[in-house]
């Protein structure tokens, strides 16, 4: 299983990430986040990472298009996550340019294919992650029984308050239906030291273990 590893504030790190076979490293650009990515690297810097296999991934939230668009190309990036609330339109401007995250923050209750389906024909992948007060990560995971009979037709990450000791229940997860457009397992804010620092002493044997699914 491929694996996302969000919310770096590292090149070095990054590097890491790359040896030990993550797929995707997430940087974001949101300003009002604590792992703001351009409060500790330049945007020469990040273009200049480049791992062997390692993808920069941007996360995006409500960003004016044409400034996100401009950093894509300062900050060499693959993929732009958006995860605020762009609408189908917005992704589509974006999506003509470089391949499009749309995350989703759910609740228990979510009709998940309802809030999905404006945006099945525009956008490459979607990001499953939980709901919570503010834009972006709580460190909580949400109800995946919500998805698991689901048809989502598209790759799809899984994110939300994922853990070290969430294997067992990744594995159960990679089982049901839903699990055959699983795209990732993204992960964040439970491995790391301080925002935006990442504690490889359990991201290395997560991935490991995670590899094996």
């Amino acid at each position: 299983m491929r694996a996302k590893v969000c919310g770096l504030n590292s090149v070095s790190q990054m590097m890491q990430l790359d040896e030990i076979g993550v797929d995707f490293a997430g940087f974001i650009f949101y300003p009002k986040s604590p792992r703001y990515v351009l409060n500790t690297i330049s945007k020469v810097d990040l273009k200049k990472a480049k791992g062997s296999n390692i993808n920069k991934v941007g996360v995006f939230v409500n960003e004016n298009p044409d400034q996100l668009l401009s950093l894509v190309d300062d900050c060499g990036l693959y993929l732009a996550q958006l995860h605020g609330d762009e609408t189908p339109r917005y992704c589509e401007k974006i999506a003509d340019y470089i391949s499009v995250i749309k995350a989703f923050r759910l609740r228990d209750d979510d009709d998940v294919l309802w809030k999905i389906k404006d945006y099945q024909d525009i956008v490459d992948m979607f990001l499953f992650d939980t709901a919570g007060t503010e834009y972006g990560g709580t460190g909580k995971r949400f109800n995946w029984e919500i998805l698991t009979a689901l048809n989502i037709n598209k790759p799809f990450f899984l994110s939300g308050g994922i853990g070290p000791a969430d294997i067992e229940a990744l594995k159960t997860f990679s089982s049901t239906p839903v699990a055959k457009d699983l795209f990732a397992v993204d992960v964040n804010s439970m491995f790391e030291i301080t925002p935006g620092i990442k504690d490889m002493t359990k991201v290395k044997p997560f991935i490991q273990e995670l590899t094996k699914i």
